[in-house]
């Protein structure tokens, strides 16, 4: 076995950090030396009481840690590593006689250890694995952030309705039963069922998503079902599992439901009933423990009178049933919603933006965002990618006028404004950028101010700050009738 000195050379080749903890002069030299020669920078420290203070400096991401440090113990130096939060693998270096202190020390968090005297093919082994295993934890990491932020945990729910849905929402979850999610496309049913999954008993198994109108009709069964070698043309594995044996004691989330095929909606209702099926090709039945969360942006009920869709399958499904409200229904998500986007997309590009301006909230709440959050998120993007400013403009977002408009009548726009709870003394105005007439603004005010007093004149006036006179002159000149709110 070859030994640290007679080692050859070798060129620079991995761009890591090293530290090594030794207090022996000929073993601390002989080891930077080395790593010197295979990594770019390799630092070396002989006091343990300077590890701890330099660590933040020298942002190592390995550590070669000596048990025994003159009157220190090594362990020691590790433990604080730990309790600081550094996460960094730490190969501890240990005579024979040490093997219980080795063990203690991976019990505190040590990758691995090494045996004195120090060999170099195990030093290599060891120290290679332990970055690998740390840049795929850390990779794992990134993956999870990218899937938090494009699959947020957290919904956010100002509007009444949507805290309705998630209280629902978080009643079914504790029930091991089917659900149904409607919603227009874009309203968040993945995000929601996500949400059901995560506060229920299967959190911890996994959650398959299966997009039945996204996969070719003449590969849905080998998807959903799995299938064996020989099954059909190209099926050379022995056992290929599909997406229910994948989602085994978790949750599988079937998105748009309505576009599976009739020959396969009778098997779906047979893993419903049964809890089993036939691999394509397979003999053997094979059990699982799934929970089905279904959604659709379609009328099933309808497509069943059409014979579209399995009346059975339909009623299988329709145990439990929740609504999305589209976020037309729901303006008072819409702001919350942009702002959390734009947070999310500052720590993508980059960008330090703040907020929006007043045109750009009047525009974001009068849009009829006929995508739903998904529009939204991705207008927000897009904004967010082009603004110069620290606030998002109306100008910015001016690609969003060339879409078509809703017209709304004013009862209409009075029941949305309705939903904010402005305090004393605010008001909201939002108008066309095609321009609006005056009289139609006055004649508006006045009859939102009927409508919240009930047809009554006097308080009206005084909700006004005006005199009853002045009013009941505009009504005249307006033609507007008080009992017609009454």
């Amino acid at each position: 076995m070859r030994q640290l000195e007679t080692l050859p050379t070798k060129r620079t080749t991995a761009n890591y950090t090293l530290l090594i903890v030794e207090d022996d002069p000929q073993l601390g030299a002989s080891l930077q030396s080395y790593l010197a020669r295979r990594y770019r920078r390799v630092h070396w420290l002989t006091d343990a009481l300077h590890v701890v203070a330099q660590f933040p400096t020298l942002r190592p991401d390995l550590v070669l840690l000596d048990i025994f440090l003159g009157q220190y113990n090594g362990l020691d130096v590790l433990e604080q590593l730990r309790s600081e939060g550094f996460t960094v693998p730490v190969i501890v270096i240990t005579a024979f006689s040490d093997i219980k202190m080795a063990v203690r020390a991976m019990k505190l968090g040590a990758e691995d250890f090494i045996v004195k005297p120090i060999d170099i093919e195990q030093l290599d082994i060891a120290i290679e694995r332990a970055l690998r295993n740390h840049d795929l934890r850390r990779h794992v990491q990134l993956l999870e952030e990218q899937l938090r932020l494009e699959h947020p945990h957290d919904i956010i729910a100002v509007s009444e309705s949507l805290r309705s849905v998630l209280a629902l929402a978080q009643t079914l979850a504790a029930v091991d039963t089917t659900v149904l999610i409607t919603g227009e496309t874009g309203t968040g049913k993945e995000l929601l069922a996500r949400y059901i999954h995560r506060h229920s008993a299967r959190a911890s198994a996994p959650f398959v998503v299966i997009n039945c109108g996204a996969i070719p009709r003449e590969l849905a069964e080998s998807e959903l079902f799995g299938y064996e070698r020989g099954a059909f043309t190209g099926a050379l594995e022995k056992v290929h599992p599909g997406k229910f044996e994948l989602a085994d004691r978790g949750t599988i989330f079937l998105d748009e439901i309505s576009e599976l095929p009739l020959e396969l909606q009778v098997k779906l209702l047979r893993v419903l009933q049964e809890r089993s099926f036939y691999r394509l090709g397979g003999r053997e039945e094979i059990q699982v423990d799934v929970r089905v969360i279904a959604a659709t942006n379609r009328d099933l009920e309808q497509m069943v009178q059409e014979g579209k869709f399995r009346e059975d399958l339909y009623y299988r499904l329709n145990v439990a049933v929740i609504h999305v409200p589209p976020l037309r229904e729901r303006p008072e998500d819409i702001l919350p919603l942009a702002t959390a986007f734009v947070n999310e997309f500052n720590k993508r590009f980059n960008k330090r933006i703040t907020g929006f301006s007043p045109e750009a909230v009047s525009l974001l709440l009068s849009y009829p965002w006929r995508g739903n959050v998904r529009e939204l998120r991705n207008a927000i993007e897009r904004a967010v990618l082009l603004e110069q400013s620290e606030v998002i403009t109306r100008e910015t977002l001016s690609f969003l006028r060339t879409r078509p408009w809703v017209e709304a009548s004013t009862a209409e726009v009075f029941d949305m404004l309705k939903r904010f709870e402005l305090p004393p003394g605010k008001h909201f105005l939002a108008v066309s950028p095609h321009g609006v007439s005056y009289d139609e603004i006055i004649k508006d005010l006045l009859q939102q101010a009927l409508r919240i007093t009930r047809g009554n004149v006097s308080k009206a006036a005084r909700f006004l700050q005006i005199t009853r006179d002045k009013l009941e002159y505009r009504l005249q000149v307006y033609n507007i009738d008080p009992k017609q709110f009454q």
